[in-house]
């Protein structure tokens, strides 16, 4: 728990950042995958979706379209509940076809709403789904919130990794830890022959982490029942709990505790120069 942070937040021991570089790389998979996986180890699990323009964490979580969050006290939006994880979105707040045609600064203001003005309650972690890229999401939260660290999901592919350092880089001029690397889509494995094959490039995940001298905590496969699963709002964590990936991101989960362990012993305070 932290005093230092604003009234909201006092109560939540961890807020992560799940980010990358660029869209589809599959972030939000494994953010809603790493959360269920601390809920279902008994530790009291937020999501904040802080993707403004293209929320999907409330599909993802298999929440009704058209839910809406209560209020509390006139002040307070009570987070909706979804496999155990208290959850709040964008796509909570407006109608699912409406585009958010919003300027950057619209749109890091909606993401200070939902973050300070969420009910949260104790938390052991709040894990953030970003949008990709280095804007006035990124630089609103790391401000906000003394975020405790930030996982960086790539795929192996030079265009995902080239975007990936810029989102590391990010995190190390705002002095927030880097807890890991996750690469998704490492290998395709065919449904028909089982030949795996390394369709995106291979040890691009590896070499980054090497590079910025910290550690790749999962590698996953580009996986139709992953996508599936996701989209029909039961995560591989709760639907298949059993299967490789569910464990990988069990023992991912596992990383980041132990991970996150160490870095609360000194936590700095954040300034952002404009060179």
């Amino acid at each position: 728990m932290s005093d230092t942070r604003p009234e909201g937040l006092q109560n939540i021991k961890h807020i992560v950042a799940i980010a990358s570089g660029k869209g589809g790389v599959g972030k939000s998979t494994t953010t809603v995958n790493v959360a269920l996986a601390m809920a279902k180890a008994g530790f009291k699990v937020g999501v904040l979706d802080a993707d403004i323009y293209g929320p999907s964490q409330g599909l993802m979580l298999g929440i009704a379209e058209g839910s809406h969050p209560e209020t509390m006290e006139e002040k307070w939006f009570v987070p909706i509940q979804a496999h155990g994880v208290s959850v709040m979105s964008m796509a909570f707040l407006v109608d699912a076809n409406s585009p958010m045609v919003w300027r950057g600064p619209m749109a890091a203001g909606a993401l200070q709403q939902m973050l300070l003005q969420t009910n949260w309650g104790e938390l052991d972690y709040l894990f953030v789904d970003m949008p990709p890229g280095t804007g006035d999401i990124q630089l609103t939260l790391c401000q906000k919130a003394q975020v405790s660290g930030a996982v960086i999901v790539t795929t192996p592919q030079d265009l995902a990794l080239l975007d990936a350092r810029k989102g590391i880089e990010m995190f190390n001029k705002v002095k927030v830890p880097v807890l890991g690397i996750v690469e998704n889509m490492s290998t395709h494995v065919c449904s028909q022959c089982n030949h795996e094959e390394a369709i995106f490039g291979a040890g691009g995940g590896e070499a980054l982490a090497q590079e910025y001298g910290t550690d790749l905590l999962a590698s996953l496969p580009l996986s139709m029942a992953i996508r599936v699963l996701v989209d029909g709002g039961t995560p591989t964590v709760v639907a298949e709990p059993q299967s490789a990936a569910a464990h990988t991101y069990v023992k991912l989960a596992h990383s980041l505790v132990s991970k996150l362990d160490v870095t609360s012993q000194s936590m700095p305070s954040i300034s952002i120069d404009e060179d």
